[in-house]
């Protein structure tokens, strides 16, 4: 009798931890006001804006180029060739994330998987914007090599 006891009382015990561990964990969804599948495909940024400060840089402007891969479940690769420098590439997640009885676009980058940052962003098919608050990018202004923080601002049309 008090083995099972015991055994009741530590599966009681799992599910209350397992109960309260579902309600702290954040509702993501894969369809806000559009699906996110409907981003699959190849991407080609007319304006990739960084900006901080006083300080903006648009990579497309420059002549350098921005291109982002995306598939249905979401994950993405976006390629960053500035002309003067070398080409680096980035990857994450796209999402909604369920706020207030409504949902909010939100990425989340493979460098730091834990957090995730919302982004304004417009759709229409065939164009397709984001624009991120404080903090939303990294871009190297200076050439060290070190990256700052910044706000960024992409306009791409699917190739």
């Amino acid at each position: 009798m008090k083995l099972f006891q015991s055994l009741l009382v530590m599966m009681f015990i799992s599910l209350a931890f397992s109960c309260s561990q579902e309600d702290m964990e954040e509702v993501l969804v894969k369809e806000g006001s559009f699906k996110i599948s409907e981003l699959a495909g190849n991407w080609e940024a007319t304006k990739a804006q960084y900006s901080v400060s006083s300080l903006s840089v648009d990579v497309v402007e420059n002549g350098g180029t921005v291109s982002m891969s995306v598939q249905t479940n979401g994950r993405f690769t976006l390629r960053v060739d500035p002309i003067n420098r070398d080409a680096y590439t980035v990857s994450g997640e796209m999402f909604w994330e369920e706020w207030q009885q409504t949902y909010r676009f939100a990425i989340r980058w493979d460098k730091l998987p834990e957090e995730y940052e919302v982004y304004a962003h417009t759709y229409d098919g065939g164009i397709f914007s984001l624009n991120g608050g404080e903090g939303s990018g990294e871009y190297d202004f200076d050439g060290d090599g070190d990256f700052e923080k910044c706000t960024v601002h992409f306009i791409f049309s699917r190739r």
